[in-house]
């Protein structure tokens, strides 16, 4: 139970195999799960290019204030503090990832990148892969759900890296409710990536994006995020996929005008975090409740912890039911 291994003693960077042995065999699925969200954003580089996704309104924005509204933009952009390494040996387990090329790039590089361009995929990659060497019991999910400027050729690319950083790593898709830790610690499986493209069905590690369900609020409105949050975790039920409860406000052009100089940290996350964390701490996971649950700036209120140890809370057999 939590009261035995508390959030003092809890060792958040190998909290999966700490658990107790009777979730061992539980579908992940069941398990309560902490992500980030766009989770390479804290190494955003305001000397880059504007991304290929942005709107010409902010291309112009960026074309009259240059530096001055790039530094603007990352404070809005940067929703995370730790790099991938950090977030990992602090009990992240899923990694929100959005993938685009530069424009005009010989080298066909692959970036992170929300707006502006982050690390290179790579850097990533392998920062998250050391850390898999060193804590071999841990999983984590990696969820590649946006793609910019990225065509056939980079998506084979991507795929190459995968299979280079990671090799023996890699999960084959299997059913969802397969998926436990006991499964994957016998088969030494430690990288379980997912695609929201096409290309996932050619491969067998790249488990398609609708396994993988989540589903975005869209508000600025602490109140309205918290009822979308729980009708779509109902909604969840026995669907039989992994699902990703985002519980994350999104601010709007006006919400960002009147917080300009403060960016997204101050304005929104931090005031509504404590009804966020309210939320948190009244779930449970299981096949019936919550999976997956990501923030912004992830060192915030206890986030991590109190996701982890929701898993300590699950006394009833009929909670694990598979």
């Amino acid at each position: 139970m939590a009261s035995s291994h508390g959030r003092n003693d809890m060792r958040f960077a190998d909290w999966m195999s700490s658990l107790p042995q009777s979730m061992h065999t539980l579908p992940l699925t069941n398990l309560a799960i902490p992500g980030s969200h766009d989770s390479f954003s804290f190494y955003i580089d305001e000397a880059s290019p504007i991304g290929p996704e942005q709107p010409d309104t902010v291309q112009n924005f960026v074309s009259v204030f240059g530096t001055v509204a790039k530094k603007l933009m990352r404070k809005w952009l940067a929703t995370q503090t730790m790099n991938f390494t950090s977030q990992l040996e602090a009990g992240v387990r899923f990694f929100d990832l959005r993938i685009s090329t530069k424009p005009r790039d010989p080298d066909n590089e692959l970036f992170f990148a929300h707006g502006l361009f982050s690390a290179t995929v790579r850097e990533g990659l392998e920062q998250i892969s050391g850390f898999l060497s060193a804590h071999a019991r841990e999983v984590v999910f990696l969820d590649f759900n946006h793609f910019y400027g990225v065509q056939n050729m980079h998506h084979e690319k991507l795929v190459a890296m995968l299979r280079e950083v990671f090799g023996d790593k890699l999960c084959p898709v299997i059913f969802a409710q397969e998926v436990s830790l006991q499964y994957l610690w016998e088969k030494e499986y430690q990288v379980l990536v997912f695609y929201h493209h096409p290309m996932a069905l050619e491969v067998p590690f790249l488990w398609p994006g609708q396994m993988m369900p989540s589903p975005w609020a869209n508000t600025t409105d602490p109140e309205k995020l918290i009822q979308f949050l729980q009708a779509s975790v109902t909604d969840r039920r026995r669907k039989g996929t992994f699902f990703v409860s985002q519980v994350v406000l999104t601010p709007k052009a006006s919400t960002v005008m009147k917080g300009m100089a403060s960016g997204l940290r101050e304005t929104i996350t931090e005031r509504a975090l404590p009804a966020m964390m309210q939320w948190i701490r009244s779930q449970r996971p299981g096949e019936s409740g919550i999976n997956i649950i990501t923030a912004d700036f992830v060192e915030l209120g206890e986030f991590i912890s109190a996701v982890i140890t929701l898993n300590y809370h699950l006394d009833d057999e009929d909670d694990y039911a598979t």
